[in-house]
């Protein structure tokens, strides 16, 4: 079992271990408020600070709450953005939701559950329609939207992929 968490300064070693271990393996650091941009924790959790809220989002951005997953003892195994609203290019290539799940603890049902929560977390801020895309490619995302009640709308193409979106409603 999972839970999320808001990201704090407690978890600043785990967050930087985190992004090393998507570095090391050449991963996309997906629903992660930007994290591979960021040089240092404290620039990364204000920016993310600054996103949490309408008022003061950044340029070209929508307002996002983080979060991290994670188990029983406390160890970060993934990390979620919920995007409060979407823009342009997250109607056509990222959604509501954002994630990815460090690669020692795939296939172990963690990123189902992390998106099960986040469509909770979607109820609560009336979020009812969410839209969550994957590349064509990544068939355990699609498995996981699917999951949880995903429906294929469409597929996009690009020169670099087919980003595939689905909805979900929720009740």
């Amino acid at each position: 079992m999972i839970r999320l968490v808001l990201p704090t300064e407690d978890y600043e070693e785990q967050v930087l271990d985190y992004k090393a271990s998507f570095e090391r393996d050449g991963d996309s650091l997906d629903g992660t408020a930007g994290l591979l941009n960021f040089r240092t924790f404290k620039e990364w959790y204000e920016a993310l600070l600054d996103n949490s809220c309408e008022a003061t989002v950044r340029e070209g951005l929508v307002p996002a709450t983080t979060f991290l997953a994670v188990d029983e003892n406390d160890r970060l195994v993934g990390m979620l953005d919920l995007r409060h609203r979407l823009n342009d290019a997250l109607e056509k290539c990222g959604g509501h939701i954002g994630y990815s799940v460090r690669k020692d603890e795939r296939r172990k049902g963690y990123a189902t559950q992390m998106l099960s929560l986040a469509l909770e977390e979607c109820r609560k801020m009336h979020i009812m329609r969410v839209l969550i895309t994957c590349n064509k490619l990544n068939f355990a995302s699609a498995r996981t939207i699917m999951n949880n009640g995903g429906v294929l709308e469409d597929e996009i193409r690009t020169a670099e992929r087919i980003t595939q979106r689905y909805w979900i409603t929720l009740s």
